[in-house]
């Protein structure tokens, strides 16, 4: 189901003045665009994009006083729609009187703001944009290890959450354990955070619920990490073949998001901290263009073609 967000949590969220409309604040924002209706002051409606919140600045309302009265009240007409969530007006310009009559009409929240028309616009894009992003929460423990925003999954009872401890006690840093809430971005980012009701908790059996910040210190932890990387823990199987070279490069869905998947089997000695460690400096070497299993590659097919050409 597609997230909304109402026109009064974006008055709390920005201290907005209601100018009229009041009985329409709880219309639903849909989208994070937003609209300068810059063509549609000229009487240009054909693409008008009704759906989104429309911010009037002080060009818009410059252009709007020189209207004819019978266009400015028919302008208006057409900008307030049912559609429409509502409409701000920026820098605390004066609101024109035949907006308030219609909107009042309508149920159509006229808000107020005294922030400059680009500022606004760009923090109530941040703002829908976190708030309206597809989420989802995936059964995990999300660790930053070198700078690489690391999510790891595996059956319940495989060793995330001491694979997890392990790594904070070599240094880097936990962001969730258990629980990972994971938001997209409009750019097809992903980024997880922990529930608000077991942020830096860690799970360990026998031992119960630590402290991570507590008992390691504010270092340890993160509130939040953009997701780069998912290493599968899995059960070792004997007749299963592992890649041993590294070619083969899986990925693995996650809301819309395809990300990058190393599956490493568990088994008694296997040190899971260090190879885990090891699979975050080689992502980013791959990042930086140095692929070591394509290098061995290739000068493996170079060597057996020089042997070749000597026997020749």
């Amino acid at each position: 189901m597609a997230k909304k967000v109402k026109v009064s949590e974006l008055v709390q969220q920005f201290q907005l003045e209601v100018i009229s409309g009041e009985a329409g604040l709880k219309r639903q924002i849909t989208t994070d665009d937003l609209n300068r209706p810059g063509l549609e002051m000229a009487g240009y409606f054909e693409y008008h994009p009704r759906e989104r919140v429309q911010l009037l600045g002080r060009t818009e309302l410059a252009f709007f006083a020189m209207l004819k009265p019978e266009e400015r009240r028919d302008r208006m007409r057409s900008l307030c729609t049912d559609e429409t969530p509502c409409i701000i007006i920026t820098r605390s310009l004066e609101v024109p009187e035949e907006l308030i009559e219609v909107s009042s009409e309508k149920d159509l929240p006229v808000l107020r703001s005294s922030m400059a028309t680009t500022i606004l616009t760009s923090r109530i894009t941040g703002f829908l944009e976190r708030k309206l992003a597809p989420t989802t929460t995936i059964h995990g423990v999300l660790c930053d290890v070198y700078g690489v925003g690391m999510l790891i999954t595996g059956s319940s009872g495989i060793g995330k959450s001491e694979t997890a401890l392990e790594l904070v006690k070599r240094g880097h840093r936990l962001i969730a354990d258990d629980a990972v809430e994971i938001r997209q971005t409009s750019d097809f980012q992903l980024h997880g955070t922990a529930p608000e009701l077991i942020r830096h908790l860690l799970e360990i059996r026998g031992v119960g619920i630590i402290n991570v910040m507590t008992l390691f210190g504010a270092g340890a932890v993160r509130n939040n990490k953009r997701i780069t990387l998912v290493v599968r823990l899995e059960a070792w199987q004997q007749d299963k073949q592992y890649d041993r070279l590294g070619l083969d490069e899986e990925t693995t869905r996650i809301i819309d998001t395809d990300v990058p998947l190393v599956t490493i089997p568990v088994r008694p000695g296997r040190n899971l901290a260090v190879i885990i460690e090891v699979a975050a400096m080689n992502y980013r070497l791959k990042q930086m263009g140095l692929n070591a299993a394509l290098q061995f590659t290739n000068k493996l097919t170079a060597t057996i073609a020089d042997d070749m050409d000597d026997l020749d």
